[in-house]
């Protein structure tokens, strides 16, 4: 039996996810962190890495008026609950208002035309550490890796260099591409987990 361990990079796996139309879930998530291991794999952990929801206070654009993003990441910890998980959250930053739309309205124009812009920080740091600590500790034989952000190439470089596998992983009509492909040992195409009925 190969000793598996699974990394998953939540906001890529989220973004998936909404393009083919799947509800996010911790089901979904835990039933997709099992999905990817292949027969003869035997799990070890899997690793999520995601923010918690914004939470604080600002002006809206136009108006001025005060808004309160109220946070709502109770989920993480009912992830980090269930069997093998390790949540591992980074922070989002809150960087403003874009617009909705381009052109925008020269008319008219209200808060509803803008949407708020934020931006995780600490994720691929989190991710490539612990991804050096596995190959560090031979704490697995594979490294199942739901990612696509070439911040990750210098941990994966290492593990290129080592005796642990780095499994990548394509969703059905969304293959990875470009430089990071080449990083992965072994590329894998996973379907997204039929929900209990």
């Amino acid at each position: 039996m190969k000793r598996v361990i699974v990394q998953i990079d939540g906001g890529h796996l989220r973004a998936q996810a909404r393009r083919d139309g799947i509800d996010y879930t911790v089901d979904l998530i835990e039933d997709f962190a099992h999905a990817v291991l292949e027969k003869g794999e035997d799990l070890i952990r899997v690793f999520y890495y995601d923010c918690r929801p914004y939470q604080g206070e600002t002006q809206l654009p136009v108006s001025g008026d005060s808004y309160h993003f109220k946070s709502g990441g109770g989920w993480l910890d009912e992830l980090a609950s269930r069997d093998y998980l390790c949540v591992r959250t980074g922070m989002l930053k809150f960087r403003g208002w874009k617009p909705k739309m381009l052109p925008m309205p020269t008319h008219n124009l209200t808060d509803q035309h803008f949407r708020p812009d934020f931006e995780q920080k600490g994720i691929d740091l989190r991710l490539g550490l612990d991804l050096a600590n596995v190959i560090e500790k031979n704490a697995a034989d594979r490294v199942v890796l739901v990612a696509a952000d070439t911040d990750l190439i210098p941990a994966m470089s290492l593990a290129r260099t080592s005796n642990v596998q780095l499994i990548g992983i394509d969703f059905p009509n969304a293959p990875l591409h470009g430089e990071i492909l080449s990083h992965f040992d072994v590329m894998r195409e996973v379907e997204w987990p039929k929900p209990d009925m």
